[in-house]
């Protein structure tokens, strides 16, 4: 699956995406906000993670900031599956495009992208120490459900509060259509 928005293109990752990807997401301070991913992150991870088999019903997309010449990568976003079952959006912004609105309009793709797909609601959390994220999530919409829950990290290797929110598809529909 492809997308396309103001800025960016979203699409899979490729294998000849490894060296690009290394290099945009071996940053501890990004890793540190990610639940999957390791610490240290170099190519031979990017390279794992690129090889993993794509999930057809949840994607994930390499985020491509759209130039005149070759696009440039600026980070990642998708989405997984909740450690209960629902269907969470995910995304990470390479350090040098931090405050550039990035993450947002990838967020707003994945959620039209959730809706073309017939999801009724999207889950999605960040760790309390990355209140960005936050940020990020409640400008999509998404409401704090009122609970923070431990949430492994990889990248630190243990257990990190994890505020949840959550986005009623649905309701934003009848919002949208008012």
């Amino acid at each position: 699956m492809f997308a396309r928005t103001e800025r960016l293109l979203l699409r899979p990752g490729w294998a000849e995406d490894a060296p690009a990807l290394a290099k945009a997401i071996a940053d501890e301070a990004i890793v540190r906000n990610l639940a999957l991913a390791p610490w240290p992150y170099g190519l031979d991870e990017a390279r794992a993670f690129l090889d993993k088999t794509a999930d057809p019903v949840l994607p994930s997309f390499l985020l491509l900031r759209r130039t005149a010449g070759a696009p440039e990568l600026v980070g990642g976003a998708g989405f997984g599956r909740t450690p209960g079952g629902g269907v969470e959006i995910g995304y990470w912004i390479a350090r040098a495009h931090w405050g550039n609105g990035y993450a947002l309009e990838a967020g707003r793709q994945l959620i039209e992208i959730a809706r073309t797909m017939g999801l009724p609601r999207l889950e999605a959390g960040h760790f309390v120490d990355n209140p960005a994220s936050g940020r990020v999530l409640e400008k999509l919409g998404f409401h704090p459900t009122g609970r923070t829950v431990p949430r492994h990290s990889c990248a630190r290797g243990g257990e990190v509060p994890c505020r949840l929110f959550a986005l009623d598809l649905a309701e934003t529909d009848e919002v949208l259509a008012a």
